[in-house]
């Protein structure tokens, strides 16, 4: 067996199964004795003189902590020099080049990214910084909105994190006989907001995907038995003549109509919480593909699960899969995006069980 020096890094927004995927990737690399160091604050540490790093061992992690959001080995602070703050100061070159140097300063023969698409895209338009190693990358996100892959990791748990919000919400929506405009993360995907809204058989669910006509919505609402429920709002949605918060925005119309609600955003709560099981699994799987890709000396890969199997496809066609739209923080960069497809099962199931999705699919 090839001895093996790897690195893990975890990049972009934080979700529940961070922790459950080093470890795995740890636990793997333990067995067939390689060296696995972890890289903290993401690109942040790696720009650091010397790179931020802590060994990994069967002393970083126990059972318990290894099923709890965030990463341990964090993914950057405010303020810190990332991608974004480079670019802004015109160092972007000198920043790539100085990530670069650092891996080669730390010996390693692979790294592990574990990110969301805006982080997997930066890492496919600058993969000149991972000349030196076997980059393999693992997706991650609440958004569910990277291409070529059925599940990312966090995203089942921020569905379970929501779908409880929302239970505890219909609570006290049933006692003061209100509406509850509730506004999902998501950016610009709608797939958190559809997902959590059938999960909880919300009234109605409006994403960016599906036009809607808020005139129906109120007349939807209005037609209900009941006189309280959940509204899902993701918080991508726009419309035309409205300003402010999506969820602020939809409030304000529900009480020109006359019906009573209050607006509840559950931020970060989704992007926490003990991770579900089905993450876990997600994670055990990127975590082996991730390792047997590497014993394979594959590089510029992402681990992915389509149709029940684990596999990996070349950041190439990750990239080129989705929509390409420019970065919105990084001038002359662009990312690669998924969202929710017209033929998604989940769009007839909202339609068959009388939830209020909105008029015209784009």
């Amino acid at each position: 067996m090839v001895h093996k020096r790897i690195g893990i890094m975890t990049t972009g927004g934080d979700c529940s199964g961070l922790n459950t995927v080093i470890q795995r990737i740890v636990d793997a690399g333990l067995q067939r004795k390689w060296d696995v160091i972890g890289i903290k604050n993401g690109t942040d540490g790696l720009y650091a003189n010397p790179a931020k790093t802590i060994e990994l061992d069967d002393n970083g992690f126990n059972f318990a902590s290894s099923h709890m959001a965030g990463s341990i080995l964090s993914n950057g602070a405010t303020g810190t020099t990332g991608f974004e703050i480079a670019a802004k100061d015109g160092k972007l070159a000198a920043f790539n080049k100085r990530l670069q140097k650092s891996l080669k300063e730390l010996n390693l023969d692979a790294i592990v990214l574990i990110g969301g698409n805006g982080s997997l895209s930066l890492a496919h338009t600058y993969r000149e910084i991972y000349s030196g190693v076997q980059l393999v990358c693992i997706p991650k996100t609440v958004d569910m909105d990277v291409p070529l892959t059925d599940k990312t990791i966090g995203f089942d748990t921020a569905v379970q994190q929501l779908a409880s919000y929302c239970e505890q919400l219909l609570l006290v929506a049933r006692s003061h006989r209100r509406w509850f405009v509730v506004q999902t993360m998501g950016r610009k995907c709608g797939n958190l907001a559809l997902n959590a809204g059938v999960a909880i058989a919300a009234d109605a669910i409006l994403i960016p995907e599906i036009k809607f006509d808020v005139d129906n919505l109120v007349k939807h609402i209005k037609q209900t038995k009941r006189d309280y429920g959940i509204i899902m709002v993701a918080e991508g949605i726009s419309i035309r003549g409205h300003s402010g918060k999506p969820a602020d925005m939809i409030s304000r119309i529900l009480n020109n109509a006359k019906i009573p609600n209050r607006v509840a955003f559950p931020e970060y709560v989704q992007r926490a919480g003990d991770t579900v099981a089905t993450d876990r699994i997600l994670a055990a799987g990127f975590a082996n593909t991730a390792i047997k890709a590497i014993e394979n000396n594959e590089t510029n890969v992402m681990t992915v699960l389509q149709n029940g199997e684990y596999k990996t496809v070349s950041l190439n066609e990750f990239f080129n899969a989705g929509r390409q739209e420019k970065d919105p923080n990084i001038v002359g960069v662009m990312t690669s995006n998924r969202y929710v497809e017209p033929d998604d099962v989940l769009l007839q199931i909202t339609t068959d069980m009388g939830i209020y999705i909105g008029e015209k699919r784009k």
